[in-house]
């Protein structure tokens, strides 16, 4: 099997090293930086560059960049692409990017699944990149058309040889509300939580809480800018709902309220709970 690979960041690298070390399939490989690829060459995780002549031969095409990128290369390479290739963008987000690529695998007769691995980690570029930072994680897919049992099997197939444990079969609304949620807004208290004063002088007070907190403040802000203008309607409610959570916290510390203080701290065990049951 030959897979491409467009962006060798966190992501594609990661790929790209968890292919070769687990699969040993042949790889085509491609970056705006190029230097990156003759690194990888000089690796031995690279066979070819991937360019117009050779991505016609890739059976699989994973598309690790930013969320327009991959829809701008898409379009670019869409005549060069063969009818029985696979491709799949790795990108946060899936509406945007769905809805555009759809539309341009139909017209020229080849495949695309939206795709977005949960994994990763705070800092990225390919020598972040590693090949078990996928080991144990869920591999998202959005398909066009979820009837195609085999075709998701061959790709559920692939990702779990990667060291992906499970695969979840999903559509771009559902993926894009969720991770409004569990990552986009993640990200954003991350953030503006180490910009508190405190943060600057807090050493020597600090356990497993503060870093668990701001582990994800450390971030790509294009990337993140990105992603979160994709999909600011599912996010902002999601920071309007946390302002009004945080804000009964405030107003039962300024009325010196025990009794709602300790409604509030026990509302949050008990969900955690049933959500973890």
């Amino acid at each position: 099997m030959i897979i491409g690979i467009v962006g060798l960041g966190l992501i594609g690298g990661s790929f790209l090293k968890a292919i070769k070390n687990f699969t040993h399939n042949t790889v085509f490989a491609f970056d705006i930086k190029n230097e990156t690829v003759e690194f990888a060459k000089c690796m031995n995780l690279v066979d070819e560059t991937l360019d117009n002549k050779n991505v016609s031969l890739c059976d699989y095409i994973l598309i690790s960049t930013y969320p327009k990128s991959a829809v701008e290369w898409l379009n670019e390479n869409k005549n060069r692409i063969k009818k029985e290739a696979v491709v799949i963008d790795c990108c946060g987000i899936k509406r945007s990017v769905c809805e555009k690529c759809f539309d341009i695998a139909s017209k020229n007769g080849f495949t695309f699944i939206g795709g977005h691995p949960m994994a990763g980690y705070q800092k990225s570029g390919f020598k972040y990149s590693k090949e078990t930072l996928f080991k144990g994680a869920t591999m998202i897919l959005v398909p066009k058309d979820t009837k195609n049992i085999e075709l998701l099997a061959n790709v559920t197939a692939f990702f779990k040889n990667l060291g992906f444990s499970s695969v979840t079969v999903t559509d771009a609304l559902t993926h894009d509300k969720n991770i409004a949620f569990t990552s986009q807004l993640a990200h954003v208290v991350s953030n503006a939580y180490v910009k508190s004063p405190r943060a600057m002088v807090h050493k020597g007070f600090s356990a497993g809480s503060y870093k668990d907190l701001t582990r994800v403040a450390y971030l790509n802000e294009d990337m993140w800018t990105e992603l979160f203008l994709d999909n600011k309607d599912f996010l902002k409610e999601e920071i309007d709902c946390i302002i009004d959570e945080l804000k009964k916290y405030s107003d039962a510390l300024n009325n010196n309220d025990e009794t709602m203080l300790k409604a509030l701290l026990k509302e949050g065990k008990d969900r955690k709970e049933l959500i973890d049951k």
